[in-house]
């Protein structure tokens, strides 16, 4: 879409393409607006009362070829009462601009104006943000369209706004959010027989070009590390194990990073544990968490923030070979404790407690945070619009809800209590890998904790959010790329100097 799709921003006066406005209750709009209205009078109000549009939050008016205008369609977007918006509010609104937008149209202007007046130069650029990932599409395996499923082959939407130069400047940050998010949608999307760990590895490897420094370790680094949890889960599959490195040193060289891991199970059969065959396609996004951290990475690349920052991921797949571990087997992580497999089907856990082990102890990071999509049953908990939070830091716990109601990626916290950890107490080793039905989602996080000291910690199951994900403003694709703009947003309130 990169190559495809172009944003840009000029003044009021230029208007190319279909035209979009936003008005507020009452057909009320701003200044600029009405005077690139006027050649067609009183068309918008009277369209409007024959669909009885007024203006209320997220509605539209679709006026087809208003003569005089000279565009060949107008959209007009409701932003409800006259008030303040909050930044996921123009996010969404620039989804809503996009989502009628034709897909067949060339060039679209969006008029940054409300009621009150023109859009600020960050707003301008919430609105964009909208705009692009609302266009995202992931088609690239369709050799054939169906009619009406035409695209144009170069698309741009132009922004008419009252400072084109500050804008293009808050786009420039911006966009690498966009980016981040784009690029973990991709990751995401691919079927596992293109994205398998070195695939998966060789992308990641590509943040180099940002100026981010990127190691991969192979089976006999992780093996003399001693990462015998992470290793025994990939021991089926022809595909080889990766750990993915990045770093990006953006901070002060005496500052500790930051870490954010990842689970990156690029494709989860279950193992010998096989899972049903209904669904196991969605099994390709087992590698969501390793996907958000990839695109968290590049948007702080991208944008060079002012952080010290560790992004690591474990890549394997699980698949049941005549090599695959067994429930049963008893494996030794990288930190010495010993995990029981009880269900070969619980293995993101087992990446993780090795990558966790692997962080703390070479980069001794201020905090780690780690996504996965780990558990069913956190969707039983919260279904599709929240991750599940667990965190040994209250400090931290609240400033990942906080950015999550910032964004619209919003997060619940769970609990964590010894009580749990006698649920996965095993009679063989310290620990199994799942205590049961009861409480699993918990469970697993209890597994977790054992891996980070006394680092503060917090662990994000995104399972529910970050794949099939729901259909909003601001995604119609499979996966959201969900946590990217999330953690960007908790960098950039608390962590940037």
């Amino acid at each position: 879409m990169a190559d495809s799709f172009k944003l840009s921003f000029a003044p009021f006066a230029r208007l190319r393409g279909v035209l979009i406005t936003f008005c507020a209750e009452n057909l009320k709009f701003g200044s600029a607006t009405q005077k690139a209205l006027s050649p067609i009078g009183d068309l918008v109000r009277r369209a409007a009362a024959a669909d009885r549009f007024t203006g209320k939050n997220g509605s539209t008016l679709d006026i087809i070829a208003p003569a005089g205008l000279g565009a060949p369609r107008l959209v007009v977007v409701g932003t409800g009462k006259e008030s303040g918006f909050k930044d996921r509010d123009l996010v969404k609104l620039g989804g809503v601009a996009m989502g009628k937008v034709p897909i067949s149209a060339a060039q679209t202007t969006i008029f940054a104006e409300s009621a009150a007046g023109a859009f600020k130069s960050d707003q301008v650029v919430d609105l964009a943000l909208g705009v692009r990932l609302r266009a995202y599409t992931f088609d690239r395996y369709k050799t054939k369209r169906k009619e009406g499923e035409e695209r144009a082959d170069k698309v741009e939407v132009n922004f008419a706004c009252a400072n084109p130069a500050a804008a293009e400047r808050a786009w420039a940050r911006k966009s690498a959010v966009a980016d981040g998010v784009v690029m973990a949608r991709d990751l995401i999307n691919e079927p596992a027989n293109v994205l398998y760990p070195g695939e998966f590895a060789r992308r990641a490897s590509g943040l180099r070009r940002l100026g981010a420094v990127v190691d991969v370790l192979d089976v006999a680094a992780m093996r003399k590390l001693g990462m015998g949890a992470l290793l025994g889960v990939g021991q089926g599959s022809a595909h080889e194990p990766k750990v993915v490195v990045m770093r990006w040193n953006g901070g002060k060289r005496d500052l500790a990073p930051i870490a954010f891991i990842g689970k990156g199970v690029c494709f989860d059969s279950g193992g010998i544990s096989i899972k049903p065959a209904q669904g196991m396609e969605d099994m390709k996004g087992d590698m969501a968490g390793a996907a958000c951290v990839v695109g968290l990475m590049h948007a702080l690349a991208a944008r060079k923030a002012k952080v010290n920052a560790i992004g690591v991921i474990g890549l394997v797949e699980n698949m049941p070979d005549g090599k695959a571990q067994r429930p049963g087997d008893i494996v030794t992580t990288m930190s010495g404790q010993t995990i029981e497999i009880i269900n070969t089907d619980a293995e993101g856990r087992l990446v993780l407690a090795d990558v966790l082990h692997y962080v703390n102890k070479r980069f001794k990071p201020r905090f780690m945070i780690d996504l996965a999509t780990l558990t069913g049953a956190i969707m039983v908990a919260l279904g599709q619009e929240y991750a599940g939070l667990f965190a040994n830091d209250d400090k931290l716990a609240e400033r990942l809800t906080k950015a999550g109601e910032a964004t619209g990626e919003r997060v619940w916290r769970m609990p964590l209590g010894a009580e749990y950890d006698k649920i996965i107490d095993s009679k063989f080793a310290d620990m199994k890998n799942t205590g049961g039905r009861w409480a699993g989602s918990i469970t697993a996080a209890q597994l977790l904790q054992r891996f980070v000291g006394k680092t503060p910690w917090a662990h994000l199951d995104i399972a529910g959010t970050a794949l099939g994900s729901p259909q909003t403003d601001i995604n119609k694709s499979w996966s959201a790329g969900w946590g990217v703009r999330l953690l960007d947003r908790l960098v950039a309130d608390h962590y940037e100097r």
